[in-house]
């Protein structure tokens, strides 16, 4: 039983170190596409008044044609204002689920614009893809709806597209962790980036004044429930290769251009 507990806490470890590793890559792969002019400024020719419209239609339409208040509830950290704005102005111009196949579409052929000599799309995919589809979704709705969306056919298109569903796995997760450590929405965006954070967010002022170190609980409650998601689905070692995958991918594609 000792033994066992052991191994269980050896196992435990080790996927957390690669779940860490994994914050930074996945954050920027899986997020560098969604507010790039490739990607935004088509929206206008089908009638978006604004990329912001756009980026929160799409990205929330795997919701459905909801109100507001339940994409500023799964998006955690925009100022429910702002949202409703944004999002009321995207629906004038399709539903959401139209919304959100348009802009997925756009995510991977963002990515399979930029794969061309990355040689491991296919095992990334498959390890990505197995993820997504395996972990508990329960409290993370933008993450199942985003998991419930079709997957691209190619590998390259497959794979960067999995970038950003395991970049909302974390956000999900984020958004309960924040709000179990006791922070509000407008406290985490401070203590990210500061009052310039908040304002882009569109809080508005007077701001309370919030230390970096007090989102450090959230953080490591996104760790440690991120880590429990991974490890129900994926060996050490598994864990492992897809964080090495994904670094090689991060490393592929280089800086972001802006």
């Amino acid at each position: 039983m000792v033994g066992d507990r052991a191994e269980r806490y050896r196992r435990h470890m080790i996927i957390a170190d690669s779940v860490r590793s994994l914050t930074d890559p996945i954050g920027d792969l899986g997020g560098r596409w969604m507010l790039d002019p490739e990607v935004l400024d088509p929206c206008r020719e089908v009638g978006y008044p604004n990329g912001y419209a756009y980026y929160v239609t799409g990205r929330g339409g795997v919701l459905g044609d909801v109100d507001a208040d339940v994409v500023a509830s799964a998006f955690g950290f925009f100022a429910p204002s702002l949202l409703r704005k944004m999002w009321e102005a995207g629906l004038a111009v399709e539903s959401g689920r139209a919304s959100a196949a348009r802009y997925g579409a756009a995510c991977a052929e963002f990515g399979r614009r930029r794969m061309a000599g990355y040689q491991d799309a296919d095992r990334l995919a498959e390890l990505a893809g197995r993820l997504a589809a395996g972990v508990n979704g329960a409290g993370l709705a933008l993450f199942a709806g985003w998991r419930s969306e079709p997957l691209p056919a190619d590998a390259e298109g497959r794979a960067y597209f999995l970038m950003h569903v395991l970049r909302e796995l974390r956000g999900s997760v984020h958004v309960l962790a924040v709000v179990a450590s006791g922070l509000t929405p407008v406290e985490a965006v401070l203590a990210t980036g500061g009052e310039a954070n908040a304002a882009r967010f569109g809080w508005a002022e007077p701001f309370p004044t919030v230390a970096a170190e007090a989102k450090a609980p959230a953080e490591q409650l996104t760790d440690r429930v991120l880590t429990q998601l991974y490890a129900s689905v994926l060996s050490e070692a598994e864990a492992a290769e897809l964080a090495a995958l994904v670094h090689g991918l991060h490393q592929h594609l280089g800086p972001r251009s802006h």
